[in-house]
């Protein structure tokens, strides 16, 4: 009976353990946001059109292989085999298969092979980039959450320490020691904070809607987040003095996939204006096929079908030389339109890298701030809380009414709350730095 016993609390401990939920890492997050998010799935398929362009330039070097069968019908006059017009009816059926291979094409053939293979290393960039914007919205949205959790949490206490309240008063009330109208500012007051509670309460739901949206999760039902402990946390994310916007941003030049395919599409613009210009260098390729046909005309006798295509069999291989002389000048203005985008190219790299040294700028100040605010907002809950502390015993010895014990107790939990918002936040900022230098985006 014991071991009976034992086993079925072994099995309820089981299910219970089973029942709770799984609580996402922010790392969990951003790995399952890069698995299944619609845009990023987009930018791989093109990466794989790129791959496929690339095979395509590779595999215009090989020759060409065409087959046709052809048959004709003719009525009416016509010249005979005796130089004569009769009307009569002919027919004819024919056979070829025919191969051309590019032996020189002005090197456009090699030229656009490079282009292509800088384009797929370009989207290869894009795609990481892509990558590296959904894990950067995946970790705003998770810190949201952390940050709405905690103000719930805040405002929680909060009704605790108002509900005290009501049921002291009322005990003061029923003794004859308190006013029937502070019991009822005191409740209007518990009210007020059970609404706080409740719209913190939908702040938090309404975040944990936007980070399942972002993973791409059918429901938020049963979805949790692992919580950090902010007191280990607690100067983890203080900003080095050697460190600058300047270093950040040298490091940031070497990682940055964004960089990267500016840098790829403008190498890819030189082997673009060689394309161009190879439409003023002649061209050689080589060509060959074999042929044959079954001809028959009404009134005549003809061979028979199979002898036909044996005595009209055929073969052929030619060298076709073109050489450029005027095209109304479509090339010189190709070869224009290339540099122009060359250039274009050259200011969409500039772009890019002013754009992410601003991004750099941003985060950095934002970081100093966050630290600042953080120190700060420590001192500040510190104070509250004596203050609140001294307040709440002034109010029990009957020293202090009421509004003022309230008054006290909002500034002491908005000190709480500024606190948690400061450390969330150069936590976030932090992360974001060492992400922009290369590393993982983790907390």
């Amino acid at each position: 009976m014991k071991k009976i016993v034992i086993c079925a609390l072994c099995i309820v401990h089981c299910a219970l353990l089973g029942a709770q939920p799984h609580l996402w890492s922010l790392r969990e997050c951003c790995d399952y946001a890069v698995e299944h998010n619609i845009s990023i799935k987009q930018q791989q398929n093109q990466r794989r059109q790129q791959e496929l362009t690339l095979s395509t330039s590779k595999n215009s070097r090989l020759p060409d292989l065409s087959g046709s069968v052809g048959q004709n019908f003719s009525f009416g006059r016509g010249l005979t085999a005796q130089n004569t017009y009769s009307n009569t009816n002919t027919s004819s059926t024919s056979f070829s298969l025919g191969t051309s291979m590019p032996i020189f094409t002005g090197f456009q053939i090699p030229n656009q092979i490079k282009l292509d293979q800088l384009n797929l290393e370009a989207a290869t960039a894009d795609l990481e980039k892509a990558k590296n914007d959904i894990r950067m919205q995946v970790a705003q949205a998770y810190v949201q959450i952390l940050y709405d959790m905690e103000i719930a949490e805040v405002a929680h206490r909060q009704i605790e320490i108002d509900s005290m309240q009501v049921v002291r008063l009322q005990a003061f009330v029923d003794n004859g020691k308190a006013a029937e109208a502070e019991l009822s500012q005191q409740k209007a007051t518990l009210a007020n904070s059970r609404l706080t509670a409740t719209q913190a309460d939908n702040n938090t739901r309404l975040a944990i809607l936007s980070l399942t949206q972002l993973l791409e999760l059918p429901t938020p039902d049963g979805f949790a987040i692992v919580k950090p402990n902010l007191d280990e946390l607690v100067g983890l994310s203080g900003l080095s003095e050697l460190i600058t916007p300047d270093q950040i941003y040298a490091e940031a030049l070497g990682v940055k996939p964004e960089i990267l395919s500016q840098e790829l599409k403008l190498k890819g613009t030189e082997h673009s204006i060689k394309i161009a210009q190879a439409g003023n260098l002649p061209s050689l390729s080589l060509s060959g096929g074999l042929g044959t046909n079954y001809y028959t005309t009404s009134g005549f006798k003809s061979d028979a079908f199979g002898t036909q295509l044996k005595n009209n069999f055929s073969q052929y291989i030619g060298l076709n030389l073109n050489v450029p002389i005027f095209n109304r000048f479509q090339t010189r203005n190709n070869i224009r339109n290339a540099r122009i985008n060359q250039e274009n190219q050259q200011l969409a790299l500039e772009n890019t890298k002013k754009t992410l040294y601003k991004d750099i700028q941003q985060v950095y100040y934002n970081a100093l701030n966050a630290q600042s605010k953080e120190k700060s907002s420590e001192e500040a809950l510190k104070s509250t809380k004596d203050a609140f502390q001294l307040m709440q015993a002034k109010y029990e010895n009957g020293k202090a009414t009421i509004t003022e014990f309230n008054e006290s107790k909002n500034t002491y939990l908005k000190s709480e709350s500024d606190l948690v918002q400061a450390r969330y936040e150069n936590l976030y900022q932090h992360a974001l730095i060492e992400f922009y230098r290369g590393k993982d985006l983790n907390f």
